[in-house]
């Protein structure tokens, strides 16, 4: 009868255990422009001649040149295409000779990012503040590989993904001649170590002379921590080893 009981009282301990935790969890909304949807001066290389500015977003610099790093909208990838520094750059698409697959849209729809992962590669970024000291942030997105049109050979793409000190990277996507991958969802999860962190996104690929581009969209609105606070663990550990305590003092 008292095993019986103790086991009662380890199940609801259990289960009350992970009730806080559960009430610990919360998603804050704390990234900007997750979607690339606020942007002015129209398409193209980001901050490239003072245009293409997307709202809470920085075009990082590599070796003095700006990053090269496209916004474009619904359907311009493989038409229309976008302007940088060194002129239009398009993708391989259904609308300019390759059947890959490449949709007008991301599952997130509007505007996304392609960025060259092996030409003047550099993050794009943003400060992500009212962050808690220890806690864990999941970070979730969209992502897919591509290549620019003009150019033949396989490819691979990645995103190289920090918060602060701590860096982590996506699976490589392995993408043939004038191909699409297909749009990938993931999630990476970080700890924060100050109340205030930049987020970067850094595209890596290979090779340099057939240029891979790793896309990017719907980058989470919310990132969310879910880990309870250790004290209230202690706590009910606590009250846990006191209730078996007193049972055993029973008659």
């Amino acid at each position: 009868m008292i095993l019986k009981f103790r086991s009662t009282v380890v199940i609801a301990a259990i289960g009350l255990m992970f009730s806080f935790a559960g009430i610990s969890a919360k998603a804050t909304n704390l990234i900007t422009n997750g979607s690339f949807e606020s942007l002015s001066g129209g398409i193209g290389q980001i901050g490239y001649n003072g245009s293409s500015l997307l709202t809470g977003w920085t075009n990082g610099s590599s070796g003095g040149n700006l990053g090269y790093n496209f916004v474009y909208s619904a359907g311009s990838a493989d038409t229309t295409g976008a302007n940088g520094v060194y002129g239009n750059v398009k993708l391989w698409g259904p609308n300019d000779g390759s059947a890959n697959g490449l949709p007008a849209t991301s599952p997130d729809g509007g505007n996304y990012i392609a960025a060259d992962c092996a030409f003047q590669t550099a993050p794009i970024s943003q400060t992500i503040t009212g962050l808690s000291v220890n806690s864990k942030y999941t970070v979730s997105f969209w992502y897919a590989g591509a290549q620019q049109y003009g150019f033949d050979g396989a490819t691979t793409e990645q995103w190289l993904v920090s918060l602060g000190g701590q860096q982590l990277s996506t699976a490589v996507l392995s993408d043939q001649s004038h191909g699409f991958t297909g749009w990938q969802y993931t999630s990476l999860t970080f700890t924060a170590t100050a109340t205030s962190e930049v987020l970067a996104f850094m595209a890596v690929g290979t090779p340099s002379g057939v240029p891979p581009f790793t896309l990017l969209d719907g980058v989470s609105k919310n990132i969310v921590t879910a880990v309870p606070e250790p004290g209230t663990s202690l706590l009910l550990a606590m009250g846990l080893a006191a209730m078996l305590g007193k049972r055993r003092r029973k008659p």
